[in-house]
C-alpha cells in the first residue's frame, strides 16, 4: 500500500449557487461544509435541506434511516451513499427495497459521494447524499 500523497486534508469542490441549493463545499476528517454550515456528524443532503443522519456506520444503513427522503415533497431519484473511507456491500434486499421506493443507489467512499452529489446536483438531477464522515 502506498503512503498518502502530500496535500491538504480538506478537498474543495465546485460550488453551485448557495442561495438555490445545498451543495457540498468541502469535506475532511470528521466534518463537512455544506453550503454555509459546518457539520461534524453523518448527514443526509438534499437540494433544499441537509438533515442530521442517525447512521454512523454504513453497515447500519436501512430503508427506515432514509425517512426524511421518503417524506420529501420532491422524490429522490438517486441516493449516493458515502460509506466513510471505503464503500461497503449493500445487501440485494435493501437495493430492491430502494428500487421499489423509486430510488437508485450508488455506493462509494465519502469523498467520491461528495463529488458525485455535486455533479448530479449541477445537472439538475433529483439527488441526495447520505454521508458518513471520514
Amino acid at each position: 500500500m502506498k503512503p498518502p500523497l502530500p496535500g491538504p486534508a480538506d478537498k474543495s469542490l465546485p460550488t453551485p449557487d448557495p442561495k438555490q441549493v445545498q451543495y457540498i463545499r468541502s469535506y475532511g476528517p470528521g466534518r463537512f461544509m455544506i453550503s454555509e454550515r459546518e457539520w461534524q456528524l453523518p448527514v443526509l443532503v438534499t437540494p433544499p435541506v441537509t438533515y442530521p443522519w442517525t447512521v454512523s456506520r454504513a453497515e447500519d444503513f436501512t430503508l427506515e434511516s432514509l425517512a426524511p427522503l421518503r417524506q420529501a415533497a420532491i422524490p429522490t431519484e438517486l441516493l449516493v451513499l458515502g460509506c466513510g473511507m471505503r464503500a461497503v456491500f449493500v445487501p440485494p434486499d435493501l437495493r430492491a427495497a430502494l428500487k421499489a421506493a423509486g430510488m437508485g443507489i450508488e455506493v462509494v467512499d465519502t469523498g467520491s459521494a461528495c463529488r458525485i452529489y455535486n455533479v448530479l446536483l449541477a445537472e439538475g438531477r433529483r439527488v441526495a447524499a447520505a454521508l458518513i464522515p471520514l
